[in-house]
């Protein structure tokens, strides 16, 4: 009997601390499960479609026949096997996941947009390492049937006017079935396709064969666009197209001087907003951006490679949204733009991902919120009340 009792008694030391370490474990987890996974619902779920004029007049079924829902995101540069820390690899590309992921689950948009730069290294890897990058992003990036993706070619993927060659162009291609001055109509909406790397204006092989397919495609979209009583020979063997404004898709921004004009949380620094842009790297060339606006006379340009939002007008009425990058490598804050498109109208809404600042915060708060518990628990911290008790008693004694 005595001998039961002092048993107990030795093993409940050894039960508290095994409960401690279970409890230890919960909360650990508990963080790292929210910081991970959770948060990405937590925020994406807060962002919605956004409205168009005399949208909430319409039946839901109708409108849900007759609105393109679109996600537009651009520069995710997965890091290759040159450039790439394991570690930051792992970091980015989780993020990354889950935050497309969950997009999809949750807003379970119709078509998906990436304007470029989809690798870091594409420019200069090698078959191995290409085939490597691929198949890490098509496991990132994989989406169901009932979603769309178009991902759309930067200097990056193929390297710079410079750096470009036949053989990365047609590397691209055949994985993306991507072409430049290729037409995607979706529910009655025009999108063309551009690969603005070729847009240098020297005759090249490539830039030749992708002005050449430009051309014609505004010529047949330009004649689909006529009333139905206007004559017009160079049109009469002409595929009719839908008549609606093409909107257009491209990894550089058209020209602009600089990002001085731009606003807003995710916009460029302030120390980079006045440094004048370069033509043909930064943005398009002048004759290259006023090519594409005779071609097309689109209705709205959507374009990436800066990294940072910006939202400028062409011409005064036509607005160009360049998107920010979707990795923390490249922001504090990435986003992605929710598009609500119709033949006749657009509205755009930005969604915000998790701030990496603000997660970093969370790991810190809960870092030192542990040490606190394993201080209190081994009695390693003294009771603020029992400091102050001290003081006071030794000034009554004085």
């Amino acid at each position: 009997m005595l001998r039961s009792s002092s048993t107990t008694v030795k093993s409940l030391p050894l039960k508290k601390r095994l409960c401690f370490l279970l409890k230890l474990v919960c909360f650990v987890s508990s963080v790292f499960i929210f910081c991970e996974f959770l948060i990405y619902y937590v925020v994406i779920f807060q962002c919605r479609w956004p409205e168009l004029k005399g949208e909430a007049d319409m039946d839901k079924k109708e409108n849900s026949a007759a609105v393109l829902k679109a996600i537009i995101l651009a520069d995710t540069h997965l890091l290759g096997e040159i450039k790439g820390h394991w570690l930051d690899k792992l970091r980015r590309e989780w993020q990354m996941e889950r935050s497309f992921q969950t997009a999809l689950r949750l807003l379970q948009p119709d078509i998906v947009f990436i304007l470029g730069d989809v690798f870091d290294e594409g420019k200069w890897s090698s078959p191995q390492a290409w085939a490597d990058d691929v198949r890490r992003f098509q496991k990132m990036f994989k989406y169901p049937v009932s979603t769309e993706l178009v991902v759309i070619v930067g200097n990056h993927d193929i390297g710079f006017h410079y750096e470009m060659t036949t053989y990365k162009v047609n590397r691209f291609e055949k994985v993306f079935n991507f072409t430049s001055g290729k037409l995607i109509t979706r529910k009655g909406i025009n999108f063309v396709v551009v690969n603005s790397v070729a847009m240098e204006g020297d005759g090249c092989a490539v830039c030749h064969t992708s002005e050449t397919k430009l051309v014609a495609l505004s010529h047949k979209l330009n004649c689909s666009q006529q009333k139905p009583n206007h004559s017009n020979k160079r049109c009469s063997d002409v595929e009719k197209l839908p008549a609606s404004e093409p909107i257009l898709l491209q990894h550089y921004p058209l020209y602009r001087k600089s990002d001085a004009e731009c606003h807003g949380e995710d916009s460029a620094p302030p120390e980079e907003k006045n440094i004048p842009f370069k033509e043909k790297y930064d943005v398009l060339s002048q004759e290259a951006s006023q090519k594409l606006m005779w071609w097309f006379h689109p209705r709205l340009i959507l374009s990436g490679h800066t990294h940072s939002a910006c939202e400028v007008l062409h011409a005064g009425k036509i607005p160009e949204i360049s998107v920010p990058s979707f990795s923390w490598r490249n922001r504090n804050n990435p986003s992605f733009i929710m598009g609500s498109i119709t033949p006749t109208d657009f509205s755009l809404q930005k969604c915000f991902l998790p701030y990496e600042s603000r997660v970093f915060t969370l790991y810190c708060a809960a870092g030192a919120l542990l040490v606190i518990l394993i201080l209190a628990h081994f009695q390693l911290l003294t009771p603020p009340f029992y400091f102050a008790q001290r003081l006071i008693s030794k000034h009554k004694a004085v």
